[in-house]
């Protein structure tokens, strides 16, 4: 059985500022801070290292555990009227992907993803791509991409049959933490030039497959045979 873990945000699909708007709401509803997300670079990063960088510029400290539930609560709520209020960008080739992958007996697909999990939901949903995806790996799970992509692992084997074992995993992903965390995670590494990183800033990172985007059914197959 070969694993595929797909990254969202500008892998699967982009929800046109709708995350970067719930979190400024919740930052600016409790802390009274604007624009917090503005003065960031998120692509690539999980949530709790968002959190992180966030605190750092706005309170020169790191946040506990209480404070990022706080602000947990408000941001799922707030993601949820966002993306219902604006339209959410599939990327190229996604869905006939998806569709293609989705019926292999050979294969089971799930998410890698820093959003933590209930965010991560709503973004599918948001994109008519949830049905493809039963379990993944979140950051809720793990501040670190390397471990949720592991944790994305355990959870595979949950759905599938009990003899079966993962052969292969691929991690599919738009920026170079996708790249260097699926490598240490032992992953094949598949870069995808639809998000922030051009194809030339993928390629330093030395992921085992590149492409501009997914939208060549036949080649990008050909991949995980």
């Amino acid at each position: 059985m070969k694993l595929l873990l797909f990254d969202i945000d500008g892998t699967l699909l982009l929800t046109n500022g709708a995350g970067t708007r719930a979190a400024n709401r919740a930052f600016e509803n409790i802390y009274g801070v604007s624009e917090a997300m503005t003065k960031i670079d998120a692509a690539g990063k999980t949530d709790p290292i968002i959190l992180q960088e966030i605190f750092m510029n706005e309170f020169n400290r790191d946040y506990s555990p209480e404070e990022a539930q706080e602000l947990y609560k408000l941001y799922i709520p707030f993601l949820e009227e966002e993306t219902n209020n604006s339209e959410t960008t599939v990327m190229p080739g996604i869905p006939s992907l998806l569709e293609s992958l989705s019926s292999r007996e050979d294969m089971v697909l799930g998410v890698a993803t820093g959003n933590i999990e209930q965010g991560a939901w709503i973004k599918l949903r948001s994109a008519g791509l949830d049905t493809h995806f039963k379990f993944g790996g979140f950051g809720s799970d793990s501040h670190s991409r390397e471990h949720l992509i592991l944790k994305a692992k355990e959870r595979a084997k949950d759905h599938m049959n009990y003899n079966t074992d993962i052969k292969e995993t691929f991690v599919i992903g738009d920026t170079p933490f996708d790249i260097n965390h699926g490598r240490a995670a032992g992953a094949v590494t598949v870069g995808v030039a639809t998000g922030s990183y051009s194809k030339t800033e993928l390629e330093e990172h030395r992921p085992d497959h590149i492409f501009n985007d997914l939208n060549n059914l036949k080649i990008v197959l050909e991949i995980f045979e």
